[in-house]
């Protein structure tokens, strides 16, 4: 199974303040009024050494009550669809409510795991109104407060439980990398698929979300092998309206998450949009490589400049993480299409670099000697050492005196220093600082 828990339930009853615990992050607005998250929240979480993505699906409210029924109801449906873990919030304070009712009645067909989150449980008094919570139909529950944090360890514990056992892919998945097609619908990414396998495979229209799941292609053709994923947009054609971003970033988490490489398309008609850099940015988190394919470059009018100006642009949005390669192609007329994947095998390779411990000091610890960290206080920072971690994600460790004084700024000029030296474009990059 994958790894991705979709927050549910009616407005108000603390699912953001839950997201932003267990994101550890305050990307999602906290307010007593009903409603107030409409944009969705993607993060990654982390318990006991499991990571996951979590997905804050929203109270929807608009205008009416009969449209705000309708659309928790269309997020509940989505999450079941999409999401591999399901957390079923209620609110303490206002007992069970129809709304909780029908969302049960919703959930309890599923197959998934789903756990009901019975919130603002922070006193004894509120621990014994619980439970009036089993008429929800749910055999146990977790009682806690996500504003404080007690009892989320319990639920947590719940959670990654359903992560131990997962099957280890076969031996050929694991040497056999796996390229995600990503990006908004209609941008082109199945057409993208069509052009390299040369064949029709996977539908193509200009309806937003033809697409109706992930697509697994194994290419094997010019000295290339991997398997294709083609992501998916909407299921039907009526869900195409107010649910077209939250459905096609939850298809590309799960296409992200189980992949090597990403291919994120953008249409060069209207550029990088906000939901771009959110796929972008869930593509950085998840420490998967990433070559950006402009799309439909055919339909630009063009003189000398169009493509430098459209790739500062880029450069500028996809910061502080910019060292990607950027592909300008058209589908239609397969201009540089494979060019695309002789980058993305380069991005893979990149992926995989180890750098000998030798060459890494025998470079670094000169220019760190004559840019060394900022003094703290009268102290000095002494960086003595620094190795590669053997991890997915290439990760440098850098062995010094006082790591806690450090700062983001230097672990950023240290990133740069390594790219410059080696090549990891197109690759997402840790820095760690350690007590020597």
């Amino acid at each position: 199974m994958g790894r991705i828990v979709a927050i549910v339930g009616r407005p108000n009853v603390g699912k953001s303040t839950l997201f932003n615990r267990l994101t550890e992050s305050r990307e999602a607005i906290i307010h007593e009024t009903s409603g107030v998250t409409r944009d969705r929240h993607y993060g990654k979480a982390e318990w006991n050494g499991m990571e996951f993505s979590v997905i804050d699906t929203g109270g929807y409210m608009h205008n009416s009550e009969d449209i705000f029924e309708e659309q928790i109801k269309k997020q509940v449906v989505l999450a079941i669809e999409e999401a591999d873990i399901i957390l079923f919030m209620a609110d303490v304070t206002s007992g069970v409510m129809q709304a909780d009712r029908d969302i049960a009645d919703l959930l309890r067909r599923n197959t998934k795991p789903t756990y009901l989150v019975v919130n603002k449980v922070d006193n004894t008094q509120r621990m014994f109104e619980t439970s009036e919570f089993y008429e929800l139909g749910f055999d146990s529950f977790f009682s806690l407060s996500s504003a404080n944090g007690s009892g989320t360890g319990e639920l947590l514990d719940a959670v990654v439980s359903n992560f131990v056992d997962q099957e280890v892919p076969d031996e050929e998945e694991v040497k056999i990398p796996k390229i995600a097609i990503v990006g908004r619908p209609n941008v082109g990414k199945s057409s993208i698929i069509n052009a390299l396998l040369g064949e029709e495979r996977n539908i193509v229209t200009p309806i937003s979300g033809t697409t109706r799941d992930a697509i697994l292609t194994r290419y094997n053709k010019f000295n290339f092998d991997f398997y294709l994923v083609d992501t998916a947009g909407l299921r039907k054609k009526n869900k195409v309206d107010e649910d077209v971003e939250f459905y096609s970033v939850m298809r590309s988490v799960k296409a992200i998450e189980t992949s090597d490489i990403c291919i994120m398309v953008l249409d060069a008609s209207e550029g990088i949009l906000a939901q771009d850099l959110t796929i972008f940015h869930l593509i950085h988190r998840n420490g998967k490589g990433v070559v950006v394919l402009v799309n439909k470059w055919d339909l630009i009018e063009k003189d000398n400049h169009t493509a430098n100006a459209f790739t500062k642009n880029l450069i500028d949005k996809l910061a502080p993480f910019n060292d990607v390669p950027i592909i300008y192609t058209s589908a239609l007329t397969k201009q540089r299409i494979f060019k695309a994947l002789e980058e993305t095998a380069a991005v893979y390779e990149n992926k995989t670099r180890k750098v000998p411990t030798s060459k890494l000091n025998e470079l670094m610890l000169p220019l760190i000697e004559n840019y060394p960290p900022p003094s703290h206080k009268g102290k000095y920072v002494k960086i003595k050492y620094i190795t590669q971690l053997p991890t997915a994600v290439p990760s440098f460790v850098f062995f010094c005196n006082l790591p806690q004084y450090v700062k983001d700024p230097y672990k950023r000029f240290l990133e740069n220093k390594i790219r410059e030296h080696f090549n990891f474009t197109g690759v997402p990059m840790r820095i760690f600082m350690r007590q020597k």
